[in-house]
């Protein structure tokens, strides 16, 4: 990953993460690597692997099952518009 230093690391790796969660890349209910293999695979410490994964459970796309994982939460359905 090329970090852009202007902005913190864990920032970086969020919007990575946010948009492979918006396009689908990681679908509903799909794990997300642990802080341990998000850390390896972005070069990044271990800490600031958890407070990415914290950062994405507060904004709703993520929810954790303790001792399994964190995982993607399930996207609410676009809202409908009534036919005229």
């Amino acid at each position: 990953m090329e970090w852009q230093p202007e902005i913190p690391r864990w920032r970086q790796v969020y919007a990575v993460l946010e948009e492979r969660i918006d396009s689908g890349t990681y679908e509903p209910g799909a794990r997300l690597p642990s802080a341990l293999d998000l850390a390896a695979e972005v070069g990044i410490s271990p800490v600031t692997a958890r407070r990415v994964l914290q950062e994405l459970r507060s904004a709703g796309l993520a929810y954790m099952e303790p001792g399994i994982g964190t995982f993607v939460s399930r996207l609410p359905e676009p809202p409908v518009t009534p036919s005229p």
